[in-house]
């Protein structure tokens, strides 16, 4: 190292200049015995653990919605420190895994406040970080500095004799003053040789032992997670396949790396003055041109307003007199039929004149009078009102003008996304996917938005619920896809998205809906275990695929055969069962598969299948051949403890219509095997309800129950899956993302 460096290394920073390094990012307050989390990120100890408590509590309110969907979430208030101990202790927030006697899983995993990841702290939770020392050490200083005038008391003196401290004793953790320090560490004994510092209100270990191995000193740096361990981690711990160095060299290379950034950094102070200039002069332009632009917006609007209000005026000025003209009309016409009314009018008039006895005065007034008689009788004989009532021609439709106005947006606004629908897919939870514009510019951030439309199987009551059709949003997303959790079985759900950029939205993404399967979605992957055939079989690594090859041994096996063509069925199942509830679980058959059989059964059932070779039995001696031999239609009759659906070569093969009421179809269809096919769906849905022994295969896309049956749930139920020949069956990622996490 320079002598330069060495001298810029050694210059006193301002203590105080240093305030925005020593706050919490959590409590926004000074450190209070920093932990340094996995990211390298320093929280303070209490906040981890508060952090920690309010995962743990959300979790359990959570598992109360999921029992109770119309119960209101409420924030839970931060618990007292006494409860938060004893959780520590107790270990009920700290370690992995499932309780004992619970469904609820531990929170182990936090998110960190600095870097926004999920942190997971592993088996020992907090006990598992470091504390921070040295930062604990600037705190320390900083609040000394900040309260100069505030002496540190010696801990032995009692009050009103109590004088201040001159020294703090690292080893005994307390401060003395000087009568006090010689009197508890005489000359000549092993308290004299206790190493003392000025006075402090921080104690911090000599040595600092492996959390993991607590009587173990740290003494070697792991280079893969960039902590200390001992060596007891690196010999059969966590740390063990991890390249780590010695601490002397990794103190060495760190400090060195270090010194070297920091003398970067002085070294280029003028530049970093002429960037804060600029950026001073920015935030004064910013503000500046953000008035401008506000000032305009609001010309163009007040301009958009009085050309709104002039037309108002004008339009509401015309109907005005229309009105106006029809009911002088009609008042008019009113008037006129008045005077036919006896002894008022015209009426009364004319009986008037009937009491002239005069023949040539009576006949001077008589002929005009006549004249009005009838015409007011005509108008009476063939009434029309004198004006129209209605005022259709003056209707006015703005919808053209009020989409101008929702579209309206400045120069800059961001392209609207386009919901994805080829990647996105909706479950009890919905991973809802979005792309941009090819000549898209960057974006800040995306903004989900999703209501439910109603469900098939709701009251009248519950549809008309304050949730139904409400649209509520998810939280910022940054990147293309996000996922909405609790969504309601068997309902349907609108997404929309939009993008934004410099605090303007853009227009949102056209609507569009899904429908949530009938229950929660299985996790599963296929079983390697049972009955599985490694010869027929090709099962990829994540056990999420299986592929049926017809190899040399599907042509040697049809070669043994003399009569007839069937070749038995090679099953796999999941490596999970069933034994209560409702569940579902989708899956896509490729077009090209020869035949496939997917459905359920029972783990009876499938011993017998894979104890018993069929390569050489009839297609009638097997209950579920494959062929439309009779003896499988025929078994529907009964209860089962299985049930498979037939797909192959681009078609789904309905079974025959049987006189059991256990069976039933969504098309209903005939004994005519053409009537029977169906187009093989891009995606197939099988729901099992084990409490009422019914299974349901649905086409995935658009939940359409596609057949339905009785099923004996005796025992313990699993996914199974036949293929014969060339096919390939592939689980969706949703129904084994959980299991591949584990």
């Amino acid at each position: 190292m320079s002598a330069e460096m060495r001298r810029s290394s050694t210059i006193a920073v301002p203590i105080k200049n240093i305030e925005r390094e020593l706050i919490c990012p959590i409590c926004k307050e000074l450190f209070t015995h920093p932990l340094i989390l996995p990211c390298q990120h320093s929280v303070c100890h209490k906040c981890v653990r508060e952090l920690l408590m309010q995962n743990h509590e959300d979790s359990f309110d959570a598992g109360s919605e999921c029992s109770l969907p119309g119960s209101p979430r409420s924030r839970v208030p931060s618990p007292s420190m006494e409860r938060l101990d004893r959780l520590v202790r107790s270990g009920s927030i700290s370690s992995p895994g499932w309780r004992r006697g619970s469904v609820t899983p531990r929170v182990t995993t936090i998110p960190c406040p600095g870097c926004h990841h999920d942190i997971d702290l592993g088996e020992r939770g907090i006990s598992m970080l470091f504390r921070n020392f040295t930062l604990e050490s600037i705190v320390e200083r900083y609040r000394q500095a900040a309260r100069a005038a505030v002496a540190i008391m010696c801990n032995i003196c009692k009050p009103p004799q109590q004088q201040e401290a001159t020294k703090s004793c690292m080893d005994c953790k307390a401060s003395y003053c000087n009568e006090c320090f010689k009197l508890h560490h005489p000359w000549g004994t092993p308290k004299a040789q206790h190493e003392y510092v000025g006075p402090t209100t921080n104690f911090r270990p000599k040595v600092l032992m492996c959390p993991e191995h607590e009587m173990e000193k740290v003494n070697m740096y792991c280079e893969v997670c960039r902590r200390p361990v001992c060596h007891l981690c690196k010999l059969g711990g966590s740390h063990a396949n991890h390249k780590v160095t010695s601490m002397s060299s990794a103190y060495k290379i760190l400090k060195e790396k270090l010194a070297k950034s920091i003398h970067y950094l002085i070294s280029k102070e003028d530049q970093v003055r002429t960037q804060i200039t600029e950026l001073e002069l920015l935030i004064s332009q910013t503000e500046e041109n953000g008035q401008v632009a506000e000032r305009r917006a609001n010309e163009h609007f007040e301009r958009l307003f009085e050309t709104l209000q002039e037309r108002k005026s004008e339009m509401l000025r015309s109907i005005e007199q229309s009105r106006n003209r029809r009911l002088d009309h009609l008042r008019a016409q009113v008037e006129e039929y008045q005077g036919m009314l006896e002894n008022s009018g015209l009426v009364g008039y004319a009986q008037e004149v009937l009491k002239e006895t005069d023949q040539s005065c009576f006949v001077q007034t008589a002929k005009q009078l006549h004249v009005r008689i009838q015409k007011a009788t005509e108008s009476l004989r063939t009434f029309h009102p004198a004006a129209d009532p209605c005022f259709d021609e003056f209707v006015l439709d703005t919808s053209r003008e009020e989409t101008l106005l929702k579209e309206m947006c400045f120069g800059g606004v961001p392209d609207p996304p386009l919901i994805d629908l080829s990647h996105s897919r909706v479950y009890n939870e919905a991973s809802i996917c979005w792309r941009l514009s090819d000549d898209h510019l960057p974006t800040d951030h995306h903004v989900v938005e999703y209501r439910r439309l109603g469900g098939p199987r709701q009251s009248p009551s519950q549809e008309d619920g304050e949730d139904s059709g409400v649209w509520r949003a998810t939280d910022r997303v940054y990147g293309p896809s996000t996922v909405v959790c609790d969504l309601e079985p068997d309902s349907l759900y609108s997404f929309r998205v939009r993008s934004c950029r410099n605090s303007m939205f853009s227009p949102y993404s056209p609507e569009v809906t899904f429908h949530t399967p009938p229950a929660p979605a299985f996790g599963f992957l296929f079983s390697d275990k049972c009955g599985f055939s490694t010869e027929r079989l090709i099962l990829n690594k994540r056990r999420d695929t299986v592929e049926s090859v017809a190899g040399m041994g599907f042509l040697l096996a049809a070669e043994r055969v003399q009569t007839g063509s069937y070749i038995g069925l090679d099953y796999i199942i999941g490596d999970t069962g069933i034994s209560q509830g409702r569940h579902y679980w989708a899956f896509k058959v490729e077009p090209y598969s020869y035949m496939v059989k997917v459905g359920v059964a029972s783990d009876s059932k499938l011993l017998e299948w894979f104890h018993n070779p069929r390569d050489t039995s009839s297609p009638r001696y097997d209950h579920d051949s494959g062929h439309d031999s009779g003896s499988e239609d025929t078994c529907y009759e009964l209860s089962q403890p299985f049930t498979l659906l037939t797909l192959g070569m681009g078609k789904l093969f309905i079974p025959k219509a049987s006189s059991s009421s256990s069976v039933s179809t969504a098309s209903a269809p005939s004994a005519d095997p053409g009537n029977r096919m169906l187009p093989m769906p891009q995606r197939l849905g099988v729901c099992l309800d084990y409490d009422a022994c019914r299974v349901y295969f649905y086409d995935a896309d658009t939940m359409r129950c596609l057949y339905e049956r009785q099923v004996d749930c005796s025992g313990t139920m699993y996914p199974a899956f036949g293929l014969m020949g060339s096919g390939k069956v592939q689980l969706e990622e949703f129904i084994t993302a959980k299991r591949l996490t584990f």
